[in-house]
């Protein structure tokens, strides 16, 4: 599994959202600011979570940003698969792969079967609302770095 900077930044403005779910709209310059995204990669970026309802808009005065559903029902897993795509290391773990005629003897697949699992398994097993608590029980401001 590989991270780009648009799947990293994704996570991080759906970090900011659900710290701040329940209260008003996050204008997308706060956003930027607090996440030292640029705006117009973070435009395309909610545009993506948009598409994927993840999040929706608000237009107004008081308009802006806001998780599409509760934190918890958000998981780490669906949005990396959402922004990236597979997780899988390897083009043939997937099931549907036929590309190669040494599958069946290939001594490789099963590691990496066995390495996109365990991947899947953490990051299946996590929420936004996971994220928010540990975030407020350390008590320390978030800090965006990459």
């Amino acid at each position: 599994m590989h991270l780009t900077y648009k799947g990293d930044y994704a996570l991080k403005t759906l970090l900011d959202l659900a710290l701040h779910y329940g209260n008003s709209p996050v204008t997308i310059h706060d956003l930027a600011r607090r996440a030292d995204i640029p705006i117009k990669f973070l435009e395309q970026i909610l545009l993506d979570l948009k598409r994927g309802e993840f999040v929706e808009s608000r237009r107004g005065k008081v308009g802006g940003y806001l998780l599409a559903k509760e934190p918890s029902y958000i998981k780490l897993g669906d949005v990396v698969r959402f922004m990236e795509g597979p997780i899988e290391p390897i083009a043939c773990v997937d099931k549907k792969y036929h590309g190669c005629g040494d599958i069946s003897k290939c001594v490789f697949r099963d590691i990496w079967q066995k390495v996109g699992g365990a991947i899947s398994d953490i990051i299946d097993a996590v929420t936004f609302e996971d994220l928010v608590n540990k975030v407020r029980k350390e008590k320390k401001p978030v800090t965006y770095q990459i």
